[in-house]
């Protein structure tokens, strides 16, 4: 049986606009606009964590310029699954744009912690649908379809339009033996390539690797091989997200009689919330306080932890700093480290491990044994999507350009024209129209810097002195002049900070404040009274000299003070 299309105007449908503001060309911070007429909905709004140039920042969030000036058109926001780089900005994008939010049960309630930690859940509305399940949004009807991936409650979106379906296929990998037992619904999938697929939307993190991703049931048996006959207190760090780990985890610990603790607040969040939603099954008694562990035996003990990326301020960094508070580690640990890196933290993950091998712990990775496996579809994944689906047009979401390009050759490799994939990057707008697809134009778009409660008062400019001030440090320069006659009453006086220490360069500071001097005289020679003037020249000729000193560049802040 075929599905009828939507139609708003039979003959003359209009164009259907995609617009990604997030995940292209970039890990993390995924979200995409699609458009009819005067109708938005928005698919995934997540966030990034910073690089290393971002000092000071906490997270990165997507500017949605686009959607604040265009607030009336958005019917909704759908969610694909609770992973941060699809739910973490959503609290500070509804700040400026109320939305309905329409999610799986577990998505969900990952997100009404968020909202409820912003005080935002009452002024929120909160749909659960369900897999399997189809809602109507003004022009478009949305389909949630049953996925896999490393979080339970994930879907794909087929997105009904009045022009042709989009498939959304959000982040995905095709597991035959789910933990869960919920098989990705390919049956459906094939249906509706059956029917004609205007434009597939897929994942791309994992597109440069050949063959498939393993079933998330492989590291369990791993898990049970490590268990086995271990004497030794067992610490495993993994994503917290990760509830099918965590699953196995207790499983493991049930069988071997052990009782688990929980380290780190994420972690701790989202175990709660999936014990009481029935994601994770376990007896309520296998889950012990972290200060009650000296009342166990090493062999009796289980910590599941946060910090499988070598994250500064999480749990398993400070466990190998020796700078816990409830748990120090020893060479009667065994910790497993259950993540792969994300791409930029390999450092930081090889000094935790490095760390913990110095206490003495048994330290067990990815490297040494196959306890971590991705959530991301592989090459051979990919091509059965593209198979099952036949779309006539494609986009490659979510990675930086070098997997969007491994994932549009294998588009070709199944049959989708070269002129028919469309490498868009962050803010370009495609418009689709059932024969036809063109790039038209951009919408704002770029990076909104979270630091503290601030979101979006840390730009370039303070970045770039933050950059300044860790490379080169700081002096500042402190006169005090008559504000009458503008002769020096005191000073100038010297403050370093991170450039040289004062007690130790007493020459090169009594040096700086000669030159002040110097130069305040020039001014006053020259009859130069406005202070900025005179601030000018002592911070462009101190420049110059403490350059050619110590060939270093300082920030430099002349303060005045008036009496």
């Amino acid at each position: 049986m075929t599905e009828k299309k939507l139609t708003k105007n039979d003959g003359n449908a209009g164009s259907v606009k995609i617009i990604p503001l997030g995940g292209l060309h970039e890990v993390g911070k995924n979200i995409t606009v699609i458009e009819y007429q005067d109708e938005i909905i928005v698919v995934d709004c997540g966030m990034t964590f910073p690089g290393d140039d971002m000092l000071g920042v906490d997270l990165v969030i997507p500017d949605v310029t686009y959607l604040i000036r265009n607030k009336e058109k958005i019917k909704g926001l759908i969610v694909t699954h609770g992973h941060e780089d699809h739910i973490g900005a959503i609290p500070y994008v509804l700040k400026q744009v109320n939305m309905p939010i329409y999610a799986t049960r577990l998505t969900a309630g990952l997100i009404g912690n968020k909202l409820e930690e912003h005080k935002l859940k009452r002024s929120t509305k909160m749909h659960v649908v369900k897999p399997g399940r189809t809602i109507k949004l003004g022009s478009f009807r949305v389909e949630f379809i049953q996925s896999s991936h490393s979080i339970p409650d994930s879907v794909m979106l087929a997105i009904k339009t009045p022009v042709g379906t989009i498939l959304h296929t959000g982040d995905f990998k095709v597991d035959y033996t789910p933990i869960d037992g919920k098989i990705i619904d390919l049956g459906r999938i094939a249906e509706l390539g059956k029917n004609g697929v205007l434009a597939l939307l897929s994942d791309s993190t994992n597109a440069e690797r050949k063959g498939f991703t393993m079933s998330e049931k492989s590291v369990g048996e791993v898990f049970d091989k490590l268990f086995f006959h271990c004497h030794k207190r067992i610490i495993i760090a993994t994503f917290a997200s990760n509830v099918h780990r965590v699953q196995q985890i207790i499983d493991c610990a049930i069988k071997y009689k052990r009782k688990v603790a929980v380290s780190g607040r994420s972690m701790e969040k989202i175990i709660e919330t999936a014990k009481e939603l029935g994601y994770l099954k376990c007896p309520d008694n296998i889950f012990i306080d972290i200060d009650m562990m000296n009342n166990y035996t090493d062999e009796q003990l289980v910590v599941i932890t946060t910090g499988s990326q070598g994250e500064a301020m999480s749990a398993l960094t400070r466990m190998a700093a020796g700078e816990h508070r409830k748990l120090k580690v020893t060479p009667n640990d065994r910790v497993i480290i259950s993540a792969n890196p994300i791409p930029g933290n390999e450092k930081s993950i090889s000094k935790v491990i490095d760390d913990l091998m110095k206490i003495g712990a048994e330290v067990i990775y990815s490297a040494l044994e196959h306890v971590h496996v991705s959530g991301h579809a592989c090459q051979e994944e990919q091509k059965l999507i593209f198979a099952l689906t036949k779309p006539k047009y494609f986009v490659p979401v979510h990675g930086e350009y070098k997997h969007l390009m491994a994932h549009s050759e294998t588009a070709q490799l199944m049959g989708v024209k070269k002129e028919n994939i469309f490498m868009m990057t962050n803010g370009r707008v495609l418009e689709l129209k059932e024969n036809s697809a063109k790039l038209t134009g951009t919408v704002p778009n770029g990076k909104i810097l979270v630091d503290g409660l601030g979101v979006g008062d840390v730009g370039n400019i303070v970045l770039r002195d933050r950059q300044h001030l860790s490379q080169e440090g700081l002096i500042i320069i402190v006169i005090t002049m008559d504000k009458a006659s503008g002769e020096v009453v005191a000073g100038p006086d010297v403050i370093s900070r991170g450039f040289v220490y004062v007690k130790e360069s007493e020459n090169l500071m009594d040096e700086v404040k000669s030159v002040v001097r110097t130069e305040i005289r020039k001014c006053e020679e020259e009859g130069i009274q406005d202070w900025s003037t005179i601030k000018g020249t002592v911070k462009e000729n101190l420049k110059d000299y403490i350059f050619s000193k110590t060939r270093r560049n300082p920030m430099i802040l002349p303060i005045i003070m008036e009496v």
